[in-house]
């Protein structure tokens, strides 16, 4: 079983990813921090590196896919393949990053890769809003974050609602606003709640 965690940055995905590890017995797959070839260029000159960076981290998370495909365990995923195809691709396109003769050729790439998988058996989206992700990433106080622009995230929530709002596989919606689940036990198991009710048909 694929269960992926999704939501925007500072939503508390890798925390939640953790604690449902330790709580199920599942295993848990974070998002790869690997080497990318094309980073440095990257960041030299967004527009002509975007295609190869984007296309490099596709070809690692179907990697993950497919190792998850061959698992005979339950595996929880700190964000998935989607995000990055529907939110964070996307986002680049739309700033121009990436041409439509580009974008056109990476899509059509993800959609063959996805037609060989399958998505998650459930996905469990992170609904958090702006204000409540910023006081996140100011707690966690990752250098490389502080600067981010509020307007940056914003514009990424509203691609996640769109996405969410037209998805159409097994999805569970956590309203993260007024939770602690990492210190407040009450909290995390309002979460494990509905994942059972979800899962195993408790509570229903």
């Amino acid at each position: 079983m694929h269960i992926g965690i999704a939501g925007n940055i500072g939503s508390g995905k890798t925390t939640l990813t953790r604690k449902l590890a330790e709580h199920y017995g599942w295993t848990p797959k974070y998002e790869a921090v690997t080497y990318n070839p094309y980073l440095e260029d990257y960041y030299k000159d967004i527009p002509r590196w975007s295609y190869n960076l984007e296309t490099y981290f596709l070809a690692q998370r179907f990697q993950d896919l497919l190792d998850i495909s061959k698992s005979e365990d339950v595996i929880i995923q700190d964000r998935t393949i989607l995000e990055g195809v529907e939110i964070f691709v996307a986002n680049n396109h739309d700033l121009g990053n990436l041409s439509d003769r580009d974008y056109d050729t990476y899509m059509q790439l993800f959609r063959l890769m996805m037609s060989m998988v399958s998505p998650p058996d459930l996905l469990i989206y992170l609904k958090c809003s702006v204000p409540h992700l910023v006081d996140q990433i100011r707690k966690r106080g990752r250098d490389y974050e502080q600067s981010m622009n509020l307007e940056y995230l914003a514009g990424l929530n509203e691609r996640y609602e769109k996405w969410i709002g037209a998805y159409r596989a097994p999805l569970l919606v956590i309203d993260a606003d007024q939770l602690d689940f990492e210190n407040r036990p009450e909290d995390f198991a309002l979460i494990t709640d509905k994942i059972d009710a979800e899962l195993f048909g408790l509570f229903k």
